[in-house]
């Protein structure tokens, strides 16, 4: 058996969630639904909803923003948008995947153009789709050139769709050759900070509506997708399979995935978890320190070591670790509002930003995140450091109560007022209930 058709057989496979996956996807599913309803009411987003809006004409699919509705594809396209633009999603971590963005974001467009799912059914779909498209980051053996999330996203979203649609198992494969047909995003948006990034997570989730679709209106794709002479391996980026097969079904991925405690970079969350701490702990202020560098793995310095500037774009803030250090040390908090005022450019922040450094460590695995080293210069003389073995929010470090509390009301806060409340109440109802 390919392992192309493992990874087919287990998307179409009657599965019973364990309790604990069941318990982790619901979890998952809620952290991104809040992220996504603040993201829908943000100024990025507030310039995209005019554009989708004139799309089409049906009301199929709701908007995370308000009650709102636009065509499936389109609701789809505006809530993968609104889940990343914040820099807010989840992510499997050893993938390199915000791999819960393109399948949540495709999933609920679907559920509610049937009318509502069933909750078991949607949640199963979830974690199948968040398990393939982390699977696709797993069996890299290098650095990304395309954009991740979206080119292994738009794979795990369209074989989730598939299962929630109930399509034929034979027709998986063309879901999936469709899915890679239309599969793109580069990172040359993260090289230069632009909201082409969120726009990429948004093209994958209405582009897996669209393969679905297809489908089963009798068209077919291409079968040979990863491992053909144009397929995932020779174009997207060099992946190793058994890598994730060997485990396929044994390990449910979406346990694995890490929530994120600040609206920014994954990247930069070793570093701002560990200032957290250190700023309470030494009750330290931003004019105490000197400088700051931190000593990292590749994958760090490549997505957050970009350098200060006076005048940034918030696509750029939320990328850049010089910016988002100084802004701990003086807040305790990354608010996406900041991001949106003439506060970068403040003086003080500028004072420390420009002698933030991240260093490489000498690691030469190009997607690890961790660990990492935190050299903190006082203007006293004394210096601190802090080892960093695993990112807050990771499986290894888990947010504590008051921290998950503290995302969840900044969420709330940053939310629309006419948002539905089930998303922070009861979010797998919103998922699956239609009121």
């Amino acid at each position: 058996m390919t392992e192309t058709q493992k990874i087919l057989d287990f998307a179409a496979k009657e599965h019973e969630l364990p309790a604990n996956v069941c318990v982790d996807a619901e979890r998952l599913l809620g952290d991104t639904l809040a992220g996504g309803a603040a993201g829908a009411n943000s100024p990025e987003a507030g310039l995209l909803l005019p554009a989708v809006t004139g799309w089409g004409t049906s009301n199929d699919a709701r908007t995370l923003i308000d009650n709102h509705r636009l065509p499936t594809p389109s609701a789809a396209f505006f809530n993968g948008f609104a889940i990343h633009c914040l820099e807010w999603d989840a992510v499997h971590e050893p993938a390199v995947v915000h791999a819960l963005s393109v399948v949540t974001a495709a999933l609920l467009a679907a559920s509610d153009r049937r009318g509502g799912s069933d909750a078991s059914e949607f949640l199963t779909a979830l974690a199948v789709g968040v398990d393939i498209a982390s699977g696709l980051g797993i069996a890299a053996t290098g650095p990304m050139a395309f954009f991740r999330p979206a080119t292994a996203g738009i794979i795990g979203a369209a074989l989730a769709l598939a299962r929630l649609e109930g399509l034929d198992p034979d027709q998986y494969g063309d879901v999936l050759g469709l899915a890679y047909s239309y599969a793109g995003g580069t990172m040359q948006a993260h090289v230069e900070a632009s909201i082409a990034l969120p726009l990429q997570i948004a093209n994958a989730a209405r582009s897996a509506i669209s393969a679905v679709d297809l489908v089963k209106a009798g068209m077919n794709g291409p079968h040979d997708v990863f491992e053909g002479p144009f397929g995932y391996d020779k174009l997207m980026e060099d992946i190793d399979l058994s890598n994730y097969t060997r485990d396929l079904g044994k390990i449910w991925r979406i346990s694995e995935v890490s929530i994120k405690p600040f609206p920014s970079g994954r990247a930069s969350h070793g570093a701002l978890g560990a200032l957290a701490s250190i700023r309470e702990q030494h009750n330290l202020i931003l004019d105490d320190v000197q400088s700051i560098e931190l000593f990292a793995p590749p994958l760090i310095h490549r997505l957050v070591g970009r350098p200060f500037k006076t005048a940034m774009t918030p696509a750029y803030a939320r990328l850049c670790l010089p910016l988002l250090a100084p802004m701990m040390l003086r807040d305790g908090v990354i608010d996406p509002d900041f991001f949106c005022s003439e506060g970068l450019s403040s003086p003080e922040l500028a004072a420390l930003g420009e002698k933030v450094k991240v260093t490489l460590d000498g690691s030469v695995d190009t997607n690890a995140l961790a660990p990492q080293r935190l050299d903190i210069i006082l203007k006293n003389g004394d210096r601190i450091e802090r080892q960093i073995d695993a990112n807050l929010g990771s499986p290894e470090a888990p947010m504590t109560t008051a921290q998950s509390q503290q995302k969840h009301d900044l969420c709330r806060r940053l939310a629309s007022d006419e948002c539905d409340p089930r998303i922070f109440e009861n979010p797998l109802a919103y998922a699956t209930e239609l009121q």
